[in-house]
């Protein structure tokens, strides 16, 4: 079983103005309301292609309960923790400009709630780790956990930023997903290509991770896997509707081909073909939409 666990989950909500000037009264034509949270994200991708899972993660007040309807409503497995004071944040995107809420205050005991629940995984389970935590965790949490359920055949996905991601590498996850910028800012660099990106994805490999997977948005994903071998794919070209949850979309589809038994270079390819799918879509990719963008990737010869 695959189990995610998103600490600081949000509503997205997407608005389209027509113009947009600071300091200024801006109309927007529509808005679009989706939950939002990169574990979600992943366990919603992981639903629609029929992969078993159950999504974890803290919400509270009006927006965490519009969060958990909306899970239900997409026919997705939950396992949320309600805490008892705040409300689940909501992230505001204009075009590409986002401002994203803080999150509620996540107590040792709410904390400790999560922990019992996770006794339940076994010998052979993922447990993904994915996003931001609130403020009022340590930059270490993610690592803790790992420690704590060392040794009991558990497979570990983290998908985060700075310090969060790189306190982590010491547990040997199977599998990180940092995007170009988010290695950039580890390593103090600027890069953009596959290519440039795989010289640190090495690195952070040798750091302790057993799979290294870098997106680099348009220009494709690069992978330095368990054996320390190089695969590169380039992205397909088509219409861009809506980046956001692109990367978790990969994150889902690596695993789940992963599952299915193929090879690290075929994940990296069905993991790219999600994430475009995704980019493709207005939301989290269907399995419809992503066999049409493998069709897509034929045609182009990637």
């Amino acid at each position: 079983m695959i189990y995610t666990v998103t600490f600081n989950p949000a509503i997205d909500y997407v608005m389209h103005p027509k113009t947009f000037v600071v300091g200024r009264t801006n109309r927007s034509t529509h808005e679009d309301f989706s939950f939002g949270g990169k574990g979600l994200d992943v366990s919603a991708v992981l639903s629609n292609l029929n992969v078993p899972n159950i999504c974890m993660g803290f919400i509270a007040g009006f927006s965490g309960r519009f969060i958990e309807d909306t899970l239900h409503e997409a026919g997705m497995v939950t396992d949320l923790i309600w805490l008892d004071e705040g409300a689940t944040r909501i992230n505001i995107k204009i075009d590409e400009t986002r401002i994203n809420g803080a999150g509620p205050h996540i107590s040792h005991e709410k904390y400790g709630v999560l922990m019992d629940k996770l006794e339940r995984l076994i010998e052979g389970d993922t447990l993904v780790l994915n996003g931001s935590v609130p403020s009022s965790l340590p930059q270490d949490t993610y690592a803790s956990i790992m420690e704590q359920f060392d040794g009991r055949g558990i497979r570990y996905v983290v998908d985060a930023v700075g310090d969060l991601l790189v306190r982590s590498l010491k547990c040997k996850p199977f599998l990180i997903k940092p995007n170009n910028h988010e290695v950039g800012d580890i390593f103090e660099v600027t890069i953009d290509t596959p290519e440039e990106c795989l010289p640190y994805a090495h690195k952070l490999h040798d750091m302790g991770a057993q799979n290294v997977i870098v997106s680099c948005g348009g220009l494709g994903s690069c992978l330095v896997d368990s054996d320390g071998k190089e695969h590169i794919v380039r992205a397909v070209k088509g219409e861009v509707v809506n980046t956001t949850g692109a990367g978790d979309a990969v994150l889902a589809g690596f695993l789940a081909a992963v599952d299915w038994g193929k090879s690290y270079e075929e994940a990296l390819r069905y993991a790219s073909a999600c994430g475009s799918a995704t980019a493709f879509s207005q939301g989290m990719a269907t399995r419809e939409k992503i066999e049409e963008v493998c069709k897509m990737m034929d045609e182009q010869g990637l």
